[in-house]
């Protein structure tokens, strides 16, 4: 045959194969821009040859301590310099990177890191107390580094000496400690535990280099972007964003605080023209106070992800000048390969029905090898009606290697070859997918499916309504209704429940209207994700007495 003059003398050797990571993208950066600034936070600055070092020295430094390949080394602070060194210093030294939700309860972080099996909990101050302890449960707890940010507080030590001094014993020529095999895992990130315990997801090298890159093209990322950190570093690694941007020798601008002035007061004072945000981040800029608004004094885009953003959201985004990209990702594909690719027709329509378009989950970027809408049951895809409900699977190198410790669960969820995100979704007659609802999400009502998504779109049309999350209610006759909890705007006027159901009634068949209103301030992940498994629990749902899916 052919092809058999193409396997001899062909080997893979070192000249013409290097294990794919994006660690690379630091010596890069810093050896063609060594002196422009590649950190900020308030007055500090940090250049790119001052980051390198500094990331060189973490990884030398953990390894004297005895850190070796493929410990878990875990970090727990907001999006500040060390929790961005540590996306680089930590597996340098060759150990898995474990960065942890930094508003977990003692339990939980107790259990992240004995399941993880940690070495080294490297704590900002604020969390050293629960740090504390979370160490204290455990039969074979990790060494506590201390952290001391530059706007964080000086809260009494609790580990074996402080980030500052643990660099002060690496050596900034270190080599590092490179992957051998790019299947090798970088990181290691949990998902949010409902009622169950959190699952660890594995990312390989491969597939964070590829993600990080993907982030890039897919945005359209041009050379040296100013970032402003809004989304949690610990959140898939900031959707590989931690690298990404490094990548493209930007700026990341560290925000230790996520509220509606911190973002302005960042924009206007370092000209930042990338973030990304949760819709209910959004929501804080759209609906800020005229003294906590800045102008723009660069064209800033957003790419925002998490719960489907309300179409209406997206309007008064835009009006105020942010250029906003939609796209959806999950923990378990390392960040978001999947975005509403604008089409050129687009422009054209006028802004509503521009942001309902918008509003749509959309197609799979270039480096992601699958995706489909599928008949859960018989893996077949759905047809492309906008209206035949199914479950959106995805394949492809960004997808991590496996849940950690729990070879169950991770067989489930790549059953039939594909990724099973648990999202249901529809397939519009142009290609685009748009989700409807999570699995768990859907309220079955006298048999009828009702999108909780579809109602919490009407009700943020509702010019008093911040944020509204609608869950199942068991009802004697009809099984389930929806409830909906509502999250009032901060200056508006008083609304009735009866107020809130006649709305809906005008815009929505009747039986998927709430029967019942609850005003409050909805509980929310770091990320700004809806915590629906908390109003799940107040309801007494179906989905909560059976045990939500972590």
């Amino acid at each position: 045959m052919a092809a058999g003059i193409y396997k001899e003398g062909l080997e893979r050797t070192p000249a013409n194969y290097v294990p794919l990571t994006p660690l690379r993208f630091i010596d890069r950066t810093a050896d063609v821009y060594p002196e422009r600034t590649a950190i900020i936070q308030g007055v500090y600055r940090q250049t790119w040859a001052e980051t390198r070092a500094r990331c060189y020295r973490l990884a030398s430094a953990l390894v004297q301590r005895g850190v070796r390949r493929g410990d878990t080394v875990s970090v727990m602070a907001p999006n500040t310099p060390a929790m961005l060194e540590a996306h680089f210093g930590v597996p340098l030294s060759g150990a898995v990177l474990n960065a942890i939700n930094s508003r977990l309860d003692v339990n939980g972080l107790a259990f992240i890191l004995q399941h993880s099996d940690s070495r080294i909990l490297l704590v900002d101050s604020e969390h050293s107390a629960m740090a504390q302890k979370a160490v204290a449960k455990l039969p074979n707890p990790p060494i506590l580094i201390d952290i001391y940010d530059v706007e964080g507080p000086r809260n009494e030590a609790v580990g074996v000496l402080d980030y500052e001094a643990l660099l002060a014993e690496g050596d900034s020529a270190f080599e590092g400690v490179w992957p051998i095999d790019e299947w090798d895992p970088i990181a290691l990130n949990y998902t949010s535990g409902t009622t169950g315990d959190p699952k660890g997801v594995v990312p390989s090298h491969r597939g964070t280099y590829l993600m990080s890159l993907l982030q890039l093209t897919d945005w359209a990322v041009p050379k040296a972007p100013v970032y402003l950190w809004t989304l949690p570093m610990f959140h898939a690694n900031g959707w590989c964003f931690t690298w990404a941007i490094t990548a493209a020798a930007g700026t990341h601008v560290c925000l230790r605080k996520v509220s509606a002035a911190a973002i302005y007061e960042a924009i206007a004072a370092h000209k930042v023209d990338h973030f990304c945000a949760a819709p209910t981040v959004m929501g804080m800029l759209a609906n800020a106070r005229d003294d906590e608004r800045r102008a723009l004094p660069v064209s800033v885009r957003v790419l925002t992800a998490g719960s489907p953003p309300p179409a209406t959201l997206l309007e008064a985004t835009a009006s105020l000048g942010f250029a906003v990209d939609h796209v959806y990702g999950i923990t378990e594909i390392s960040g978001t390969p999947v975005s509403c690719a604008w089409q050129d027709g687009w422009n054209e329509l006028d802004g509503a029905e521009r942001a309902r378009v918008q509003a749509r989950q959309g197609v799979r970027a270039a480096a992601l090898e699958g995706l489909q809408v599928v008949d859960p049951q018989t893996m077949h895809p759905v047809p492309k009606d906008g209206r035949t409900a199914g479950e959106l699977v995805v394949r492809g190198n960004t997808v991590m290697t496996g849940y950690l410790k729990n070879p169950t669960a991770t067989r489930q969820a790549f059953e039939g070859g594909w990724f099973h995100t648990g999202d249901v979704a529809v397939v519009h007659p142009d290609g685009y997918f748009q989700i409807t609802d999570r699995s768990k999400d859907v309220i079955i009502s006298g048999g009828e499916n009702i999108s909780s998504v579809e109602v919490e779109d009407v009700l943020h049309r509702h010019e008093a309504i911040l944020y509204a999350a609608v869950v199942a209610h068991p009802d004697l006759k009809w099984g389930e209704v929806p409830c909906a909890f509502v999250e009032l705007k901060p200056r508006a006027q008083p609304i009735s429940e009866a107020d809130v159901i006649a709305f809906c009634r005008q815009r929505l068949a009747h039986y998927k209207c709430p029967r019942r209103v609850v005003f409050t301030t909805l509980p929310k992940t770091a990320t700004g994700k809806i915590q629906k498994f908390l109003l799940r629990q107040q309801t007494g749902s179906q989905a909560a007495i059976i045990g939500e899916k972590t």
